[in-house]
């Protein structure tokens, strides 16, 4: 469904499982703070809402949103976490490396999901421009954090 059709930040709070006793990795990139921090802050508060301890959500940063794939990974490997989150922010430049950095991670992180135990939620923005990943990062169209919180706390449940 088109974002423009569905609010990230709206969810039936009833349909999420308690995750008090879960454990997450998140990944983000420093790449575009302004929205990459948005994005995460909205995953650590939509976590802790839904009764993950703030001591169970570990964050760890990359430097660009390419470098998500070896975090997560990584972060796999971590017998304690339940999911692991990517956060990022591509926006659309001059050249074509907009569409080969959003690919390879969405290539990256399909393969991670089909090859490792526990579910990489991805939260990869890969917007036109600024205003479209502030629209999406807490913005007028909610906060891609939220929902990726809410189908991390899921799939751990799956």
């Amino acid at each position: 469904m088109a974002t423009e059709l569905h609010h990230l930040s709206d969810y039936d709070a009833q349909s999420v499982p308690d995750a008090s006793n879960m454990c997450f990795g998140i990944v983000v990139a420093e790449w575009n703070p302004e929205i990459t921090d948005a994005l995460l802050d909205g995953a650590v508060k939509t976590l802790e809402k839904h009764g993950t301890l703030p001591e169970n959500i570990h964050i760890k940063t990359v430097p660009g949103s390419f470098e998500l794939i070896y975090g997560a990974q990584q972060m796999t490997k971590n017998d304690g976490f339940d999911a692991v989150i990517i956060l990022g922010s591509v926006i659309r430049g001059e050249t074509p490396h907009f569409d080969y950095i959003c690919e390879g991670v969405t290539y990256g992180i399909a393969h991670l999901n089909a090859t490792q135990n526990i579910p990489v939620i991805y939260g990869l923005l890969t917007t036109d421009d600024l205003q479209q990943a502030k629209d999406r990062s807490g913005g007028r169209l909610g906060n891609k954090g939220d929902e990726c919180a809410i189908d991390a706390i899921k799939m751990a449940k799956f």
